[in-house]
């Protein structure tokens, strides 16, 4: 347990914020520099939620749920390319779990107390075999609240809209902008406010408001922070 407790703090970085803050490419492009794994609990949760829909399982459906969940095998792989990718049970789920659909229902199913403490389990064990830059929502707070460096990315709602418009022009997909600004509001007000692992920064995390600055300057930002401060990394590329 000691040696779980100063690994964490040695070898988690924490990168926290609402939905289009810029946390999960930040957190994957740091994570290649270190030449750490980006644990994406956000594409955990979007796993579960593919689950469930593809068994048509409501959130409320709490039997059915558990039993879904209690059997998820949930794995970070690179492939031959060297491209990070999540397995569901063994199969390639990276792109399924991307879609509007599952987007607009995640925050149902993340926000269930069952969902939250099974995945917290499975977070706890991958960061306790080697070296994460773990990126979410609670990340800070209740997944690795030890972790030596942690970091808040927000932005404005309007950035935040526009960003995730241009991600899904990109996967093909067509969405209003003022359906995006909506859905972003209402899951941050779900996030936010939920009794479990609820949104918010924690005490000693360094807020970082990415809303003018590129994808390059943020990532720049935490390299620059994490290795003034001489953290070891694995496979050190900076």
């Amino acid at each position: 347990m000691l040696f779980c407790e100063v690994f964490l703090v040695i070898n988690a970085i924490a990168i926290d914020g609402p939905g289009a803050s810029g946390k999960s490419t930040t957190a994957k492009l740091v994570a290649e520099r270190l030449g750490y794994m980006h644990l994406d609990t956000g594409a955990m949760y979007r796993a579960v939620t593919l689950a469930c829909v593809r068994e048509n399982v409501a959130p409320e459906d709490s039997p059915e749920l558990e039993r879904i969940v209690a059997g998820l095998d949930l794995r970070f792989t690179r492939d031959a390319d060297g491209k990070q990718q999540l397995l569901m049970n063994g199969a390639d789920v990276s792109l399924d779990i991307r879609t509007p659909e599952i987007s607009r229902l995640v925050s149902a199913y993340s926000a269930l107390p069952y969902v939250r403490e099974r995945m917290l389990e499975i977070q706890r064990a991958i960061g306790s075999s080697e070296p994460v830059v773990c990126e979410g929502r609670d990340i800070g707070t209740r997944v690795f609240p030890d972790a030596r460096f942690k970091f808040f990315l927000s932005a404005s709602l309007e950035e935040r809209a526009r960003r995730r418009h241009q991600e899904l022009e990109a996967q093909g997909f067509s969405q209003s902008l003022e359906s995006i600004i909506e859905e972003l509001e209402k899951r941050d007000r779900k996030d936010s406010t939920r009794a479990h692992s609820p949104l918010r920064q924690a005490a000693d995390t360094l807020v970082v408001d990415t809303s003018n600055m590129t994808i390059h300057e943020q990532v720049e930002f935490v390299i620059n922070h994490i290795t003034e401060r001489g953290l070891p990394a694995a496979g050190e590329k900076v």
